[in-house]
């Protein structure tokens, strides 16, 4: 499978803009003309409300299922509606993050080596395959950084057979990272004169699980094969959210559908085809009728909509917003191409998903946060912001730009009855409630497909 060139151009450079202004403690804070002067909603307000038992039942949570090592979850609020529409298991962008959230990082960082392997001295990044960019390096050069100071050695080490030799390569920062070659012997990966306990891949396996990376039964492997997109799909990911968001529904006493994008799929298909395109035009239709009918029960006056993209595969590529299921109609003539001249895959495995509107803006350009975990901790986190995307659109684009959010320091704790520009850090917690419940639905998921339970069961 050819790698996606394009894969790293969306995590581009931060946002340099001076759209900040000062919080109470005298740190700039981006200025966010939505997302945090809007007054919270009552969704959000029950959300504050019982933060305790929400804390309790992440706590009972995580001491029966296993989080993922590290993950990032895409969030839209819609105002009505706050859900996450997709959850990397292999996340970048982590210079993305505010400086400020480094030491939040290195303590969750530090919590999970110790469940992992306490005597950890060496650890394994395995990067993506083929030509990194230079902002992919320097997401890399922050994740070794955030480790390094969790107290292991880090090396960079890389399973693409391109690689023959260690190269230097050089950072935004006129820094260097050293890449070199992995090495197999019978049961360990590792680089000469480096023995890891543990292998963190920062490679989403989309081309296949390579070899040297199976039957590795002497060391940690982190996300687990499993989590690779030749096995990962994205609807069973939504299932397993689904499930998650029932159960919190009921513990806070909301409807999930405020929490959870509905969705459905059809498995393989060729949507030139008459059979093919004849099944996305049922699930189409029938997703948008639920969504008009939820819209209805709320008093809702938006158009709905859904978005249209392959099961597997991450980074935004190949997603098409229907609005109408005669939208689909010049689908069987030719493939469909977005605004950034991407192709909507005809063929394969594709996920129909509820759209969910953004209502957050930066200066009239449109936004929607992406939450970071390490372990079980919320560690930060960015606005992806795109002046050329709509409120009903896919903003992670060529064209994007990041501006960081702390959720570090008191000035981000929830501070109940705040209203108005107060209300950001009540924002920020209600996102991080958002990301940890993808986060459980990860674990379920990870469960799931887990071939040793399986096997027990």
């Amino acid at each position: 499978m050819p790698r996606q060139a394009a894969k790293k151009d969306v995590h581009a450079e931060p946002y340099n803009e001076s759209f900040n202004c000062l919080d109470r403690f005298g740190r700039m804070v981006p200025h966010l003309v939505t997302a945090l002067t809007g007054p919270i909603n009552e969704l959000e307000q029950r959300i504050l409300d019982a933060t305790p038992v929400i804390e309790r039942w992440f706590r009972l949570e995580w001491m029966e299922h296993t989080p993922p090592l590290y993950c990032s979850v895409d969030i839209r609020n819609a105002g009505f509606k706050l859900a996450p529409v997709d959850t990397n298991l292999y996340p970048d962008g982590w210079h993305n993050l505010s400086p400020e959230v480094l030491p939040l990082a290195v303590q969750a960082a530090q919590a999970a080596i110790e469940k992992i392997c306490p005597e950890a001295r060496n650890l394994l990044i395995v990067p993506e395959n083929g030509k990194l960019s230079s902002f992919y390096l320097a997401s890399l050069q922050r994740l070794q950084e955030i480790f390094r100071m969790a107290g292991l050695n880090v090396r960079f080490g890389s399973i693409d057979p391109a690689v023959k030799r260690s190269s230097q390569l050089s950072l935004p920062d006129g820094e260097k990272l050293t890449l070199e070659p992995a090495q197999r012997t019978r049961y360990r990966v590792g680089l000469k004169h480096f023995d890891p306990c543990t292998i963190l891949l920062n490679n989403d396996l989309a081309a296949g699980t390579p070899g040297i990376l199976e039957d590795l039964h002497d060391q940690y492997l982190l996300p687990p094969l499993q989590a690779g997109w030749t096995i990962r799909r994205k609807s069973r990911h939504f299932q397993c959210y689904e499930e998650v968001s029932k159960r919190f529904g009921k513990l806070i006493g909301v409807d999930p559908w405020l929490i959870n994008p509905m969705f459905s799929s059809c498995g393989e298909l060729d949507i030139r085809e008459p059979d093919g395109a004849e099944c996305l035009r049922t699930h189409v239709d029938a997703l948008l009728t639920k969504v008009r009918r939820k819209y209805k029960e709320y008093g809702i006056n938006e158009k709905p909509f859904v978005v249209v993209k392959a099961d597997q595969g991450a980074h935004g590529m190949g997603i098409m917003t229907v609005r109408d299921v005669r939208d689909l109609e010049p689908l069987g003539r030719k493939p469909a191409r977005g605004k950034a001249g991407a192709a909507v895959v005809p063929r394969g495995e594709v996920i129909i998903q509820e759209g969910v509107l953004t209502n957050e803006r930066i200066h009239d350009a449109v936004a929607e946060p992406v939450v970071y975990m390490i372990d079980r901790y919320v560690v930060g986190g960015f606005y992806r912001v795109h002046a050329e995307r709509g409120v009903d659109e896919n903003l992670n684009a060529p064209g994007a730009r990041f501006v960081p959010l702390a959720f570090a320091g008191g000035a981000q704790l929830p501070r109940p009855g705040a209203k108005g520009a107060a209300s950001a850090p009540n924002r920020f917690y209600m996102y991080g409630v958002i990301g940890r419940l993808a986060m459980v639905a990860a674990s379920y998921e990870l469960e799931a497909t887990d071939p040793e339970l399986q096997a027990m069961g």
